[in-house]
């Protein structure tokens, strides 16, 4: 090979290496390290992201639903589509930096009048051509084509998390769902039985009064109980089935009312460790989906700083061409051609300078919505850790509550069948008795609730780091 043209190929590869992309670094997290510690947390553990939900859900049925909505629903089938689309565009994008090379072949027959030939006969002509050959290939020598490719990438693997993060989504609503529907399903069943004890009730109140122990009043009063618990009934009825319309929607299915559950007061959730370490926000989807959009911003940059330079393509070709398909292989039919192309800036009016400012200003946007984003997760996780401890301790009073509403309750009843106390203390004690389970059933599908949307908050769940999970747990105590 000659000496300048191995010359021009090291030059090319040197300048190839080129990249005018900033220095990517991470923007400080403006959340503190920890989240605050609640009553009864022992410190930070090592955790880590984990996104099996199977490990999370201890209700088989529940587990059944989102598997099936992962199955069928169509927004997150949108999701994957454009996970798709934006790694064909990646493949695209990525292509320019390979020379493009095609064959061309072609074959041309004309008939001339004799006015044109000149000879007072037509004549006909033919031509024959087969080429080879790259067109219009870009030499990235300020890395341009690269600076484009990488943003692709990143715009893709931002792509991909979000798809997670919708699939993360989907996981939660179909387990508050879920969670509501059999909520209003006890709220059902609650309401039934309060029905059944307020007609009794209603049947013992117009017997007094028909033999004249009490007066129509009280009777009027125990049938306002006994309406109020139908219009609650109905109520509940409408509710699950409505439960039911939604559950299905997200499913993509049609679910069974029959389908067997467990109760809401069994373990139905995995309990969130205490002291969760802030950095654990870092693998959440949204906030993972923000910073591959900063780095595509800032691979923009890089394109627009190499449009101030100049652009140098080639178009080379070599074939044959003949007037006769026969010939078009023989010797002395081969030709080449050699185009190269240089496009240097000289003036557009400030344009290559304003994409420029427009890309640092993209990147500084991102960078403000990075920030947001991590902001927003710790806020979101630490009000889950802040309802999470107290919502055992609302659980704990109401369940005290429900107890002590049952017995007065129960000595209400006994005292107005013995004819001590009046038809209101009965009425009053039923009312706080229904009240108060209702409460009871509705604070323990708020608790779980916020356990499903912590999940959401942490980016898909949690996991131990195995190094440490065998290590005995830190111990707190009086000691010397």
């Amino acid at each position: 090979m000659p000496r300048s043209a191995l010359s021009l190929v090291l030059l090319t590869w040197l300048l190839g290496g080129c990249s005018l992309i900033p220095d990517y670094h991470q923007p400080p997290s403006p959340a503190p390290a920890l989240y605050p510690q609640a009553p009864g947390d022992t410190g930070s553990r090592a955790l880590a992201s984990s996104t099996d939900w199977h490990q999370l859900f201890r209700d088989p049925t529940l587990r059944q639903l989102i598997q099936r909505a992962l199955d069928n629903n169509r927004d997150l089938r949108v999701a994957a589509l454009n996970v798709e689309a934006f790694q064909a565009q990646y493949r695209i994008q990525r292509a320019d930096l390979f020379p493009a090379v095609s064959a061309n072949g072609s074959g041309s027959r004309q008939r001339l009048p004799p006015a044109i030939t000149g000879t007072g006969k037509p004549l006909i002509k033919s031509s024959y051509s087969a080429t080879l050959g790259i067109s219009a290939y870009e030499l990235d020598f300020f890395g341009r084509v690269r600076s484009l490719s990488e943003q692709a990438m990143l715009s893709y693997l931002a792509t991909e998390e979000a798809q997670r993060s919708a699939q993360i989504s989907l996981v939660a609503n179909v387990a508050n769902a879920y969670l509501t529907w059999r909520a209003d399903q006890e709220l059902l069943v609650l309401s039934g039985k309060t029905l059944e004890a307020n007609l009794e009730s209603l049947r013992l109140t117009a017997r007094s009064g028909t033999a004249g122990k009490l007066s129509n009043l009280d009777v009027l009063q125990a049938r306002t109980s006994v309406e109020s618990a139908r219009a609650s009934l109905a109520r509940y009825q409408r509710q699950v089935a409505q439960d039911l319309n939604s559950l299905s929607l997200l499913v993509g299915a049609e679910v069974s009312p029959a389908l067997p559950g467990q109760p809401l007061a069994n373990d139905l959730i995995v309990a969130v460790p205490a002291g969760l370490p802030s950095d654990l926000l870092q693998r959440r989807p949204d906030i993972l989906q923000a910073e591959y959009q900063l780095m595509a911003a800032n691979a923009n940059i890089g394109a627009a700083r190499a449009a101030f330079f100049p652009s140098v393509s080639l178009t080379a070709n070599a074939g044959s061409s003949s007037l006769e398909l026969s010939g078009l292989f023989k010797g002395g039919s081969g030709g080449w051609t050699f185009q190269p192309q240089i496009n240097l800036p000289i003036f557009n009016a400030g344009s290559l300078q304003a994409s420029l400012d427009y890309s640092r200003l993209q990147r500084d946007i991102r960078v403000a919505q990075y920030e947001k984003s991590i902001q927003t997760a710790f806020q979101e996780v630490s009000n889950g850790l802040a309802a999470r401890s107290t919502y055992q301790q609302q659980l704990d009073a109401q369940r005290r509550l429900v107890e002590a509403t049952q017995d007065y309750y129960n000595m209400a009843e006994h005292r107005y069948r013995m004819g001590l106390d009046s038809n209101l203390v009965f009425l009053d004690a039923q009312r706080s008795l229904f009240s108060s389970q209702q409460d009871l059933i509705n604070d323990r599908l708020a608790q779980l609730m916020a356990e499903v949307n912590l999940y959401t908050a942490l980016g898909g769940g949690w996991q131990e780091s195995p190094e440490l999970a065998r290590l005995p747990a830190p111990q707190h105590g009086a000691g010397g």
